[in-house]
């Protein structure tokens, strides 16, 4: 597995549709939580606000993973029925629309937990 030193350098990794969509998550993430440090944790992009994680997000072949753990995925749990899921984790599909509303709500939610 590389290993990257910021987030440029991962999302400059993939194929242009899945950098397309992880640049737009990254984008909808620094709008909504411009105080959020942005590093790259357990190999992904990671955003946390006073130390603490708030969001992850990693692309892969057929998807993007996003990650709001602990409770991101609990507070959504109906609006995120329809995507696959993991403890923890949604896949949101390249072939599919992002759904932007969504996950600005749940980075908005998280930011209120902190």
């Amino acid at each position: 597995m590389k290993t990257f030193t910021n987030v440029d350098e991962y999302i400059r990794e993939f194929e242009k549709e899945t950098r397309e969509k992880l640049e737009q998550i990254r984008n909808l993430i620094r709008k909504t939580a411009p105080e959020a440090v942005e590093l790259i944790s357990y190999g992904m992009p990671a955003y946390k606000v006073h130390g603490k994680p708030l969001v992850y997000f990693a692309g892969y072949k057929s998807h993007i993973g996003f990650y709001a753990t602990p409770t991101g995925h609990e507070a959504f749990t109906k609006e995120l029925s329809e995507y696959k899921q993991g403890k923890g984790s949604v896949q949101f599909p390249l072939n599919e629309e992002l759904p932007f509303k969504l996950i600005e709500d749940i980075v908005l939610f998280r930011l209120a937990e902190k």
